[in-house]
Parts: C-alpha cells; structure tokens; sequence
C-alpha cells in the first residue's frame, strides 16, 4: 500500500487527477478508472453542460473560457477517454462549420481570412488526442507551419498586429499540437513538422523557459508556479528533447 502522504492526498482527489496519478506517477494505466471521468466529478460535469447544438457556451470560442474550443481542450487534460462520441461529434461538427480561409480554425462568424496559431495549435492537440482522421486535419497542420516565424517559434498576433517575435504561449501550444497530432501516428508533414518542433524548442530554451531574450528578467511571476495542464512530452528526431509543461 502507498504511504506517501502527497500521493495519498492526490489520490483523493477528481477521479481524473487519480488516472493521472496512477498512470504517471505509479506508472499503472488504469483504464477502468479511466472510462469513470466521464460519469464522475469535472468530466461528467463538463459533459453535461453540452447543448442540444453539439456546442458548449453559444458556439465554438464564444464565450471565450467557456466555450466549445476551451471545453475540448479541458476535457482532453483531464484524459477523458479518447473514444468518446460526443467530443468526436463536436470535433467533426467545428470541422465542418468553422474552417478559415487559410486552413485553420476561425474564431467567429465575423473572423477574417486568417485564424489564430494558438487555437489551432490547441485544436489540434485535442482533435488528434479524440481521434480525428488525419486528412481532415492537412489544412490546419499547414495553416500553423505557414506561421513559423524567422526565430523558430509561433505568434498568434503575427497575423493579427504585425509581431515579428514569437511568444512563448503560441509556440508552446504549437508544440503540444504537433507532438499530440505525431503521437497518433499521424504521418503528415512529418519532416516539416519536425523542424518546426525543433525550431520551437531552441527557441523556448534561448528564453530558459521564463525570461526575457532582451532584458534577461522574469516575464511574469506566473511562469514560475507549477499550473494546470499536465505534463507533455515533446521530442524531436534529430535528437533529443524532453520537456515536462505546466502552464496557465
């Protein structure tokens, strides 16, 4: 029996932080406490906020926190079983509905010709974590690599006000996306995405994970505290490249 005491809190905790645990920390991929997010605690609570529409909130990124988009992203950290239907309807329901003019996802019905990185790097992550079939995901793996920037990483607001740097955030949320869409087995763009990952990360560790390129000081104090999501492992082919992500 487990007599740590800082496991033994966590695993009375949401019935998704006990998967987790179980599965990353004692290193046992409980599949049966898994298919229990669904039907208890934060997941079932998630899911039965769903509309009659297939969407949560009023549509896909209004609004903004509760909305479809940020709902599928928290139901894929919370390791809700990749399987289920109506995260995979919704999915494939945005899919039909929301694409932009340059491949990706576009925010809203008013949303101009271009998306944002961030969120298409996010919707990949959950959309390749539910399963979608690759194909339908070719326009927006090639929407976020037309947004690779000189300095290796991504900003969503290059499109939007003219940045020429790229952003922590973006490139961390690309990065999730790209190393979620591989793990799938996902062979798209394989090499190009490869070189994006990698770019990304030189990119993240000029910056030390938190400080300025130009000033060397602290961003924010935020990125110093151990925050949700979990953890995502990010590699890269041509060597080598463990990152543990916790981020607000």
């Amino acid at each position: 029996m487990n007599t740590d005491p800082i496991l033994d809190w966590l695993l009375e905790g949401d019935v998704s932080i006990q998967y987790q645990v179980w599965r990353d920390l004692l290193g046992f991929d409980n599949k049966k406490l898994q298919t229990k997010i669904a039907v208890e605690g934060w997941g079932k609570e998630f899911l039965s906020r769903r509309n009659a529409n297939s969407h949560w909130g009023d549509r896909f990124y209004q609004p903004k926190w509760i909305s479809t988009h940020y709902t599928l992203l928290d139901l894929r950290n919370l390791n809700l079983h990749a399987d289920n239907k109506l995260v995979q309807e919704t999915i494939e329901l945005v899919l039909k509905t929301s694409r932009a003019g340059d491949g990706g996802i576009r925010l809203g019905p008013s949303t101009s010709f271009y998306s944002d990185v961030c969120v298409n790097g996010m919707f990949l992550n959950y959309a390749s974590y539910f399963k979608t079939h690759e194909k339908k995901l070719h326009t927006v793996v090639d929407s976020i690599l037309n947004e690779r920037m000189p300095d290796g990483g991504f900003n969503c607001r290059s499109t939007r006000s003219g940045a020429v740097h790229s952003s922590l955030h973006s490139s961390l949320s690309v990065l999730e996306g790209f190393t979620t869409f591989q793990k799938a087995g996902n062979r798209y763009q394989s090499v190009h995405i490869q070189q994006a990952i990698k770019s990304a990360i030189e990119f993240i560790l000029q910056h030390r994970l938190f400080l300025s390129d130009r000033t060397g000081k602290i961003i924010s104090n935020d990125f110093l505290k151990f925050t949700y999501p979990c953890k995502v492992e990010i590699r890269y082919s041509a060597g080598i490249g463990l990152f543990s992500i916790c981020r607000s």
